[in-house]
């Protein structure tokens, strides 16, 4: 059994606390926050565990296997380096950091300590995303043009990061991980309608080599909750709506392609409608599917999906988008990382 404890018990971090608390192969052995009041409830919740707001208790522990970090995206660089540099594998939500320099610190503390470091990319196993990318991997789509997103609420305004940084790490990781490629360049606008330097919506744009292209929107600020990815290709187009019970995923087997008349040399455009598909797929509750895949990863010592190098790949382009919106969408180069 694996002793973890969960660092950081707001929205989210109460999410992956009950999950951790429930999986057979861990142990819930710390909940750690600085909120007495947070605490105090999870007095009830976790009865088991040990509460604190004392981050040290936790890096003294040997016997503490696994620390998750699920704070504001501000304290993760520190948290993890601190937990990683005491021997403890570490999960961090996303976004991993918001540094592209302390992200490759924290890789490399944990190759030199020899430490599983994992990222919050919540959507890499989700059942459907992975449908969508076997697909991709096996052609069924033929050339994939472009993929859109859309993840849009009217809900939590954060003060510390912006919607870019709070929102797009989900649909940005689904993107890199289905495409399996880097964008070459990045270009992002928003604006800043609640508070100073926070944009509220940010619209972000991604280039690949292979002509695909990617748009992300995102806002907390917008009468539709919406979570939606499209993928338009030459032979197949799919959407993916996370917010529909039952039916997430409908395939449609709708195209066009140029052909040539070699009667008379013309080109024309033939457009071919098909029929819609919707498959019947087994959605387990993907945040439950990730923490297994943790603890899976600290007893076996294998690689996690989005491991370290995953994050990176995230922050580098949330990194380049940034950059952008202060420039007012001027495209900004990501120079490729490579194979891990």
């Amino acid at each position: 059994m694996v002793e973890v404890a969960v660092v950081g018990i707001g929205g989210w971090g109460k999410n992956l606390a009950r999950n951790y608390s429930q999986l057979p192969e861990a142990n819930l052995r710390y909940v750690c926050d600085l909120d007495q009041k947070k605490l105090d409830q999870a007095t009830r919740q976790y009865p088991g565990a040990r509460l604190t707001r004392n981050f040290d208790e936790l890096l003294e522990d040997k016997d503490l296997q696994a620390i998750v970090i699920a704070t504001t995206a501000p304290g993760h660089f520190p948290l993890a380096r601190r937990a990683l540099e005491a021997g403890k594998d570490v999960y961090v939500e996303k976004p991993l950091v918001l540094d592209v320099g302390h992200a490759e610190q924290l890789i490399r503390i944990a190759e030199d300590n020899k430490r599983i470091l994992m990222v919050g990319h919540l959507l890499e196993y989700h059942p459907v995303v992975n449908r969508l990318k076997d697909m991709i991997k096996n052609g069924e789509f033929g050339q994939v043009y472009y993929i859109y997103a859309q993840r849009l609420n009217l809900g939590t305004v954060r003060g510390d990061e912006n919607a870019l940084w709070n929102f797009a790490p989900h649909d940005v990781s689904v993107i890199l991980y289905m495409l399996g490629q880097e964008p070459t360049d990045v270009s992002a606008r928003g604006q800043c309608y609640l508070q100073k330097d926070i944009e509220d919506v940010v619209f972000l744009s991604l280039n690949f080599a292979n002509k695909a292209m990617a748009h992300v929107q995102v806002s907390w600020l917008d009468p539709h909750k919406t979570r939606k990815i499209t993928i338009v290709g030459s032979r197949k187009m799919a959407v993916f709506d996370d917010l529909e019970a039952s039916e997430k995923l409908r395939i449609y087997d709708k195209g066009a392609q140029v052909s040539t008349d070699y009667d008379t040399f013309a080109e024309y455009v033939g457009l071919r409608f098909g029929d819609i598909l919707m498959p019947y797929i087994k959605v387990s509750e993907p945040l439950q599917l990730e923490c297994k895949h943790f603890i899976e990863c600290v007893k076996t010592r294998k690689r996690p999906v989005s491991d370290g190098y995953d994050g990176l790949r995230v922050v580098k382009v949330l990194d380049a988008a940034q950059r952008s919106l202060k420039a007012n969408g001027e495209p900004v180069k990501i120079a490729p990382l490579g194979d891990k």
